[in-house]
């Protein structure tokens, strides 16, 4: 039994249902519209030849989006941190008793470091974790120096920057020393640690990631 799948909508009802009826030129001229508008790089008889020969698929031309550059933050020169006055301390809290707790925090923060610091521990271990610590806050003392003036200088380290640290000393005087040419000593919990200040030309935040050479020259 043969059905009838399709048949062409017959001219009278296509006024009923509101629809162009099949040929009509107002349908024509909508679909070239279209098709010149969803393939704008084809040429009017690339579209004919595919109208003709194959089905249409449409093509979809989104907009490009504009990647916006976000805007680094960016940080205060050197000049304005002078200016600012960003690491300067003030003369009234120059006082070694008030850095007595920071101290305190570092030492236990090196123990935490070194895992107890065992009586067994291998001294060449701790040395090396303690040139890549934080040194704010440790006790340190001139031990060598090619300026006999900064040998004995003993004191607590406020501020490290590459070339020399800032220490608090019993006296409440804050004194710069310079990395170069000095010999520095540290303790905690009877271990002595030396830091040749000649190889220790690095910011506190640069150490984490230098290798150090742990039978390093004398020289000063």
């Amino acid at each position: 039994m043969e059905e009838q799948l399709y048949c062409r909508l017959p001219p009278e009802d296509s006024g009923d249902l509101r629809i162009q009826p099949q040929g009509s030129e107002e349908a024509k001229v909508f679909v070239h519209a279209l098709l010149k508008r969803s393939m704008p790089q084809m040429k009017d008889e690339a579209i004919q030849d595919m109208l003709t020969r194959k089905a249409v698929v449409l093509e979809h031309y989104p907009k490009k989006k504009i990647k916006q550059k976000r805007k680094k933050a960016k940080g205060f020169t050197a000049k304005q941190r002078r200016e600012l006055r960003l690491f300067e301390i003030e003369p009234e809290q120059q006082r070694y008793a008030i850095f007595l707790p920071l101290h305190e925090l570092w030492k236990q923060y090196i123990r935490d470091l070194c895992h107890g610091l065992k009586p067994d521990a291998q001294p060449f271990m701790i040395q090396s974790k303690l040139l890549k610590a934080d040194l704010h806050g440790a006790i340190v003392t001139v031990t060598k120096s090619k300026c006999p003036s900064y040998v004995g200088i003993t004191g607590i380290i406020l501020q490290e920057f590459k070339h020399v640290f800032k220490i608090i000393t019993k006296e409440d005087k804050l004194k710069v020393v310079p990395k170069l040419n000095n010999v520095f000593s540290l303790e905690i919990d009877g271990f002595i640690s030396y830091i040749y200040g000649s190889k220790f030309l690095l910011r506190a935040s640069e150490r984490s990631a230098k290798k150090f050479k742990l039978k390093g020259t004398i020289d000063l």
